[in-house]
């Protein structure tokens, strides 16, 4: 029997507050993507970074496959690896339909942009020495078939998102930062073991549908975006999410109460914490110090 798919939408569990309008992003400025403020005191425009434009697709895969090393090293980082358990892939900009990924058996914090494998929509291997990870290339594989608008997805066995994935629920719109995936994240509600089969690549897929992240039950988490960083980032914070969940969930059994964040400003403040911009923006410090902790040693 097919596993039954639960995308995740959130909604408020405050009470009425009765007939009049108790919108409280009404009249508000426009929500932005990015905020900052560009203008110096003797009238210069400050730049922000963006995405950056590239003189060829040669170019944009030397960057791709850059960011995607230092992915690998940031999760390291953060304790995102577990042997050979978890896997990041890029699309590649002219074999749109062939990916990159990690090899199977090198701990993230050693890899380089030259350990990275070009794999096929068969999982053959085009470019790269080692072999790959079966369930990487079904994951993955499937996610990129299904989403021609993303070019990069995050998988890890991360603690606080395994901790959170055993109740196979949705996030609750706690914080200011779990509103990044507000009615943009769901549920993979079943487990049907180390994910081999094709068919079940394609129910993972078909549970993230439209989303940006997912939490695969009993499992852990998967993030996808427009960019590695923009992925990366988003799988960062969805487990810093998760953690802050299991401990006001810990609270909470104590005899405190959970204070969730009303859908209009849900609506309203999503718009400012969670688009693709402000996801690549902000994997960009972590870039910077993975960079500078090792000296560009990725880059190779």
């Amino acid at each position: 029997m097919a596993p039954s798919l639960t995308q995740a939408v959130q909604t408020s569990t405050l009470p009425s507050k009765g007939l009049l309008s108790t919108n409280k992003t009404e009249g508000r400025p426009e929500a932005q993507e990015v905020q900052s403020l560009g203008r110096a005191k003797d009238g210069r425009l400050l730049k922000i970074r963006e995405y950056p434009k590239f003189a060829s697709l040669e170019e944009e895969r030397l960057y791709r496959k850059q960011h995607l090393a230092a992915a690998f090293r940031v999760f390291a980082d953060r304790g995102f690896d577990e042997g050979i358990a978890g896997h990041i892939s890029v699309r590649d900009p002219i074999l749109t339909d062939h990916f990159w990924l990690n090899p199977l058996s090198m701990h993230f914090s050693l890899i380089k942009v030259s350990d990275l494998i070009l794999v096929d929509e068969e999982g053959l291997v085009v470019e790269g020495d080692e072999p790959i990870n079966s369930a990487a290339f079904t994951i993955h594989a499937a996610i990129h078939k299904n989403r021609p608008d993303v070019h990069a997805a995050c998988h890890a066995h991360s603690i606080h998102g395994k901790a959170f994935a055993a109740f196979g629920r949705p996030l609750e719109m706690l914080t200011q930062d779990s509103l990044r995936f507000y009615k943009d994240h769901a549920v993979y509600d079943s487990f049907n073991g180390v994910v081999l089969d094709p068919e079940e690549g394609d129910r993972i897929a078909g549970a993230l549908g439209s989303c940006k992240a997912l939490i695969l039950q009993n499992h852990g988490l998967l993030t996808v975006g427009r960019s590695v960083d923009e992925a990366a980032f988003w799988f960062i914070s969805l487990d810093k999410t998760c953690q802050v969940q299991l401990l006001a969930d810990a609270a909470a059994a104590g005899g405190y109460k959970k204070i969730l964040i009303d859908e209009d400003e849900a609506e309203y403040s999503r718009k400012n914490v969670g688009g693709p911009d402000k996801g690549w923006l902000a994997f960009q410090p972590y870039y910077d110090e993975i960079l500078a902790k090792s000296n560009g040693s990725f880059l190779a």
